[in-house]
């Protein structure tokens, strides 16, 4: 199966709304491996690597979010696989 890597950036009400642990579960669940990270700016940073089936439904959950959090805009970016993560992690 073809493997993908895609980095995001979520707008909205994102942060204080267990955006990230939320992400994280949703991405183990999918057997993806990267990070996510709240930045300065109230967006949230992800960049995800996994099977094309799984990164895209990753992604398409990140469009809704956890309850209590609202999604303005997603930009979704693809970038080269690397292979370099063993887990998905929360980053501070």
């Amino acid at each position: 199966m073809k493997q993908q890597r895609i980095h995001l950036l979520v707008s909205g009400k994102v942060q204080g709304v267990f955006f990230r642990q939320a992400l994280k579960v949703i991405a183990k669940k999918n057997n993806v491996s990267g990070w996510v990270r709240n930045l300065k700016d109230r967006r949230v940073e992800a960049v995800l690597e996994g099977d094309n089936k799984s990164v895209n439904s990753v992604v398409e959950w990140t469009s809704i979010g956890p309850a209590n959090s609202h999604v303005d805009y997603v930009e979704v970016i693809n970038e080269e696989f690397k292979n370099e993560f063993s887990a998905f992690e929360v980053l501070y």
